[in-house]
């Protein structure tokens, strides 16, 4: 978890109008604040997460699912 926050501390301000992508394709497992890690990133950057497992897709799917915000 620090690694993450570190590297998104540093690459954040460099971002701009760039498109982030986060690889998940090796993840296997991520607890609770991860998660929510992940959902503060997709939240300001919109990210497109890369999934290669039904396991990892299912990851993609709740860090955006849960970070949509309601009508």
């Amino acid at each position: 978890m620090a690694e993450l926050n570190r590297a998104w501390s540093e690459l954040k301000p460099t971002l701009k109008a760039r498109k982030l992508s986060i690889d998940l394709r090796n993840t296997t497992y991520a607890d609770a604040t991860a998660i929510e890690a992940l959902r503060e990133i997709y939240a300001v950057t919109d990210a497109r997460f890369i999934t290669s497992t039904p396991w990892t897709q299912y990851l993609a799917e709740e860090i955006t699912r849960e970070s949509a915000t309601p009508d």
